[in-house]
């Protein structure tokens, strides 16, 4: 997601467009594989017995990682997915982790809310965009009700799976949700956002064991990117 002081197109009737100072939100994830930190020995073991003919057991599906540390498996092995939040500028405002195999949209809303947007002038930080841009990951009916709860307007494009059971449904399925893809092309800057975390080693691969240490490598990584880019 991103946040950023810049014009957006707000439509107005048909075929007209009005120009009006707001926020555009981009939402993205990604995974940085996790080094393993079992102990290791440098004694030389047995062979492992045989095992009996047919398939064995996927130990790739064994929860041994402890609770709360963001570990998860997937096709990578072990895993720490970034729910990222960023502006227009490229520059993180939000994060979460959450372990690999859990799903993009779980940590939508707390990303949301952990976004604040200092005003130049008085006045409380500003938490609501009058954006959202995700991509299909995100196009559920809970995501879309949140933000229209907030009155927060959403470019988030539609999976097949579910325009064809819309059409299938046909009249009964009520209207379909906008989806402008000219504003959809700008949510382009939060994947440049996460290849500028990327650019850090300790981003990228994490090295730490505990959560919260890899959460302030995260935060460390991104005060960088800001300093180097401190305009408002």
């Amino acid at each position: 997601m991103s946040y950023a002081e810049t014009p957006t197109m707000t439509r107005v009737g048909r075929g007209r467009w009005e120009s009006t100072p707001g926020w555009y939100a981009r939402i993205n994830t990604r995974l940085a594989p996790a080094t393993s930190h079992q102990p290791t020995s440098t004694r030389r073991s047995s062979p492992a017995p045989r095992s009996a003919q047919g398939a064995g057991s996927n130990d790739t599906k064994i929860d041994t990682q402890p609770r709360g540390e963001a570990l998860g498996r997937s096709r990578g092995g072990l895993t720490t997915k970034i729910h990222l939040a960023a502006d227009t500028r490229c520059r993180p405002l939000s994060r979460i982790t959450t372990a690999g195999h859990r799903h993009d949209c779980l940590a939508f809303e707390a990303v949301m809310a952990g976004i604040r947007i200092r005003r130049q002038g008085p006045g409380r930080a500003r938490t609501r965009p009058g954006r959202v841009l995700g991509d299909k990951a995100y196009s559920n009916r809970a995501i879309r009700s949140h933000l229209r709860r907030r009155q927060i307007k959403a470019t988030i494009p539609k999976p097949a799976s579910h325009q064809a059971h819309r059409l299938r449904r046909g009249r009964n399925s009520g209207r379909p949700p906008q989806f402008d893809a000219e504003i959809y092309k700008q949510r382009n800057v939060v994947e440049r956002a996460i290849n500028k975390l990327k650019a850090y080693r300790a981003v990228a691969s994490r090295y730490d064991k505990r959560d919260y240490m890899y959460r302030g490598t995260i935060d460390i990584t991104s005060i960088r990117i800001w300093l180097r880019d401190p305009v408002p």
